[in-house]
């Protein structure tokens, strides 16, 4: 003992003299005390001496040694090899920090006394390979934690879990891949974090979830400039609560077992979007930029899934759906795929988005609130037929009537729907963008508004199945320009009065009884501006048309690719080229016989 003490003293005096750090080792920690900090080191009973507040056993220290590297405060590093791990602790926090190591498993307790005016944020860089490890951290302070070129695989449990409640900074550092993997345990992710987590940097993280999610976040999550890919999860990719945010970067989900992404609401009531986000608890997404791919095979499985509103307003967004629909027990209804599904309201402010859903029942957007489109390319297919269940039978491609079948027992394919039947809900506004959605499913509508469609801009582009365009209420066409192909029932069908006051739109319906242009038995079609241009097997299904603009309705032949044109005397007065999609067949029971393509039809 007399002999430690005496290196203890001769350490402290070379440190001194030459300006350089004192290290001091328990088992497989140091505490890297740089000399012009270290001040006083008391000794108590010559049993223990404390360096910087930290107090250590004489009997606990293994090695003490003086080097000159230099020791930058408020940092602890984390070494992995193999199944052994090793922790270097800057010596201005070495009080702050309490550590356990078993093997290659850290846990660290983060004092309750770290603060803004105590020290500090305090940071833990991750670094080198774990066949057998983890890393856990505790607190009640906000931290970062550094990912630097470390891969971590826990067998029995999550390879990194942070219980402190507070923001953690993920740092994935520049030019670094990083790789976390999961097993068995009872651990909620892969990667878990109590707190908000922030994700930056420029390097790569790869997440493999064997047990539940890939990332999982107690209350927020947000993304920026990194590369996250979540190479699989037995449950979601991402799972967070309060708010997601992907503000620039690149991330990919594949081989999920459930949803993409997914958040809630944390608490029982949302707060909504908050001023900065700021204590915010709306259970809303927001993808501002950066590149997003996602695949999800599961049955009845969301790409991207918000209990609260889905906003987009830039970057790239591909999002693909194979699972068929479920019948849900709980809500006794069928639940079906979607690339994307909001609880909420949808907005799509600008970026490229594609979305394919090739299930039975398949949707490309879906919310239950109302869906604007401002800006940005939207380009939607969905191939999966009409899923039907009533909890004992079930058909993934049923193809009979459904005119008197309780809707609870069907999810038809959409490539957009908005809103909730009977519920006054659901407004579609169209103001601008490019938007194209193909739907070749039975019952497959285009886009489908549960109460009122506004579309005032962009460029509509649709070949659907079922209705091309179809809301529940009112229409009003006031502005761009729409093309809808619908092959086996209305191109655009208004279950209130359709307002036409501008644009050019280009409506060709099936043969048989379907419309170009469909108001409502009891409604009216008023066309007061715009260049519109209908064809279908019958346009007398609007009650009545009226406006201050001209109407002509006829008949004659049409083939996909045709150009047709009205005159006076040698003058055109209007022209349009039939789209190459168009085929006049009607089969689905909709609208009495089909007809050929090319057969006589309506043109209004």
């Amino acid at each position: 003992m007399k002999k430690l003490m005496t290196l203890l003293g001769a350490a402290a005096i070379v440190t001194m003299a030459n300006s350089q750090t004192m290290n001091v080792v328990t088992g497989d920690v140091t505490y890297a005390f740089v000399a012009s900090q270290a001040g006083t080191m008391p000794f108590a009973d010559g049993t223990q001496v404390t360096v910087q507040g930290k107090a250590f056993a004489l009997v606990d220290v293994t090695r003490i040694y003086i080097d000159d590297q230099t020791v930058s405060d408020n940092t602890v590093t984390v070494t992995y090899s193999g199944a052994q791990a090793t922790v270097s602790i800057a010596g201005n926090v070495a009080q702050y920090v309490e550590v356990d190591i078993s093997g290659g498993h850290v846990t660290i307790a983060q004092s309750d006394e770290v603060s803004a005016d105590n020290v500090g944020e305090i940071t833990y860089t991750l670094t080198g390979t774990a066949t057998d490890g983890s890393f856990s951290l505790s607190g009640s302070y906000k931290a970062t934690v550094a990912l630097n070129g470390v891969s971590i695989t826990n067998p029995a449990g999550a390879a990194i879990s942070i219980t402190n409640g507070k923001r953690i900074a993920v740092s994935v550092k520049s030019g670094t891949t990083n790789s976390l993997t999961d097993g068995a345990g009872a651990q909620k992710g892969c990667f878990y974090c109590k707190g908000h987590a922030e994700f930056k940097g420029t390097g790569t993280l790869n997440v493999t979830g064997n047990y539940a999610h890939g990332i999982k976040g107690g209350e927020y999550v947000t993304i920026k400039n990194c590369t996250i890919n979540v190479l699989g999860a037995v449950k979601d990719g991402i799972n967070c609560c309060e708010y997601f945010m992907m503000e620039s970067g690149t991330l990919t989900i594949a081989d999920v077992g459930d949803d993409g992404i997914q958040c809630d609401v944390d608490g029982t009531a949302s707060t909504g979007e908050t001023t900065d986000h700021e204590d915010e608890d709306s259970g809303n997404i927001y993808l501002v930029d950066g590149t997003v791919t996602i695949s999800a095979s599961a049955i009845a499985a969301k790409g991207i899934k918000a209990e609260g509103d889905l906003k987009l307003s830039g970057g790239t967004i591909t999002v693909t759906t194979t699972g068929d629909g479920e019948w849900d027990d709980d809500d006794s209804e069928t639940k079906a795929a979607s690339c994307l599904s909001s609880d909420g309201n949808m907005s799509i402010a600008g970026g490229k988005l594609t979305l394919t859903s090739t299930g039975s029942g398949g949707k490309g957007a879906k919310c239950d609130g109302s869906l604007a489109i401002s800006d940005g390319t939207v380009t939607i297919k969905t191939t999966g037929g009409l899923f039907y269940s009533n909890g004992t039978t079930t058909n993934t491609n049923y193809t009979g009537d459904t005119d008197n079948l309780n809707s609870d027992y069907y999810s038809s394919p959409k490539g957009i729907k908005a809103g909730v039947k009977d519920t006054n809900t659901g407004n579609i506004d169209i103001t601008g963008g490019t938007v194209n959605v193909t739907t070749s499913g039975h019952n497959g509508e285009g886009i489908e508004s549960k109460y009122v469609m506004t579309i005032a801009g962009g460029t509509v582009t649709v070949n659907s199945y079922d209705d091309g365009l179809n809301s529940a209420s009112h229409m009003y066409l006031n502005g761009g320009t729409v093309t809808v192909v619908a092959s086996q029932n209305d191109a655009i069908d208004s279950n209130g009065d359709m307002h036409v006051g501008g644009g050019t739109i280009i409506a060709c319906g099936a043969s048989g009884a379907e419309c170009g242009l469909d108001a409502a038995e009891g409604y009216s079609l008023y066309i007061t501006g715009g260049t519109v241009m209908g064809i279908g097997g019958d346009n007398n299904e609007v009650s009545s048309t009226s406006g201050s603009q001209a109407v002509l309705s006829t008949s004659g032949t049409v083939s996909a690719g045709t150009t047709v044109s009205i005159k006076s005397g040698s003058t055109t007065v209007a022209s349009f080229t039939v789209p190459s999609s168009y085929s006049s067949n009607s089969s689905d029971g909709h609208g009495g016989p089909g007809g050929q393509g090319g057969s006589t039809t309506n043109i209004l």
